[in-house]
């Protein structure tokens, strides 16, 4: 079965390699050294650090295979190289305006990316897919599980 495409950004992607690399480099063979010494020790039934250990090489295992699929899946998109700038695609950075004038900029990024609180939205989440393709002066309406709720796009950036 063929991977989903998993478009990201290239920061997106240089940072979902920085996470692999470090459990990979870092964190696993530390966990490794403590379970060997661990286990050096005897009894292994109650012993904290081998049981912690054992635990934790596990979590850190199941993360990077997530991170390796996930990176497999990847396709790089640099929004800067966007033909129609005039449109609302993946990359994007827009501001967009309320009935009641509340401005809000939200950013068009990879799923493995997004940040609410920094204004970075998932391209598959509802308002990403509402807005894919709109151009200045469009509304939109976005339905959230807080009801629906209408939005124009008052700019549109590719940085």
């Amino acid at each position: 079965m063929k991977p989903a495409s998993n478009p990201i950004t290239p920061v997106g992607y240089a940072a979902l390699k920085a996470r692999y690399d470090h459990l990979l480099g870092t964190e696993r063979p530390e966990i490794v050294e403590i379970v060997s010494w661990a286990a050096g020790n005897g009894d292994r039934s109650e012993n904290g650090d081998y049981i912690y250990g054992r635990k934790r090489m596990r979590e850190i295992d199941r993360e990077l295979t997530h991170l390796s699929r996930r990176m497999k899946a990847a396709r790089i998109i640099d929004p800067t190289e966007q033909p129609d700038k005039d449109r609302v695609f993946f990359g994007a950075t827009v501001t967009l305006a309320d009935q009641d004038d509340t401005i809000q900029t939200v950013t068009l990024v990879g799923d493995d990316e997004q940040d609410a609180a920094a204004g970075k939205i998932g391209w598959s989440s509802p308002m990403a897919r509402t807005l894919r393709g709109a151009a200045i002066g469009d509304s939109r309406t976005v339905r959230l599980p807080s009801g629906a709720k209408e939005w124009e796009v008052v700019a549109i950036g590719y940085a």
